[in-house]
């Protein structure tokens, strides 16, 4: 098992989700983020069941950097409640993993 994260949010557009990646890769709060176009999320959001376009967000960070990061999309995003989950990242290319570290402010082992 790594330290690394995979982090899904999702936002309503293309532009919301561009600001919020380059802001975390500026911040060295993710290493890598994948905007995914057009994804369709059906929920319900107080009381109603919801069915909307948004685009999704893959963020690559460690640990150590996921308060943060959380800090930062809940400061830029629009929604109130905004999706931000993390998955664990249990094996991957040691020189990706590495690369992702030294990106967000770890030491390369």
């Amino acid at each position: 098992m790594t330290d690394s994260l995979v982090v899904l949010i999702t936002a309503p557009n293309e532009e919301d989700a561009a600001a919020m990646a380059k802001a975390l890769v500026e911040g060295r709060l993710a290493a890598c983020v994948n905007i995914v176009r057009q994804i369709r999320s059906i929920y319900r959001w107080q009381g109603k069941i919801e069915d909307d376009q948004e685009v999704l967000m893959i963020a690559k960070t460690r640990k150590e950097c996921f308060a943060e990061l959380v800090n930062k999309v809940r400061e830029l995003h629009t929604y109130t409640v905004p999706e931000i989950v993390a998955l664990p990242i249990v094996a991957g290319y040691e020189g990706y993993l590495g690369w992702l570290k030294e990106e967000t402010g770890g030491k390369e082992s």
